[in-house]
């Protein structure tokens, strides 16, 4: 799990709309991306500015797959055209 904290509040709401829908969400911190769901988001009651402790589960990346199919092959009928 990767937990950190922010006072942005943009941030925050799009942290909540992604765990209310079950989408992934991306978080760029200290050079590293972290992409997965959110599994809380807690706001630090006792702090001035706001703050809130966020929780992600890393989602492993997608492999990309090659082509199901290979491409159109147009040139085969060039010739019916000359």
């Amino acid at each position: 799990m990767f937990t950190f904290e922010t006072t942005d509040q943009k941030e925050v709401r799009r942290f909540r709309i992604a765990q209310f829908n079950g989408r992934t969400a991306t978080v760029r911190s200290g050079g590293s991306t972290v992409t997965g769901h959110v599994r809380s988001v807690l706001e630090s009651k006792s702090s001035i500015p706001q703050r809130w402790t966020i929780t992600i589960v890393p989602s492993v990346p997608k492999v990309k797959v090659d082509a199901l199919r290979p491409a159109p092959r147009v040139r085969a009928f060039v010739e019916d055209f000359y």
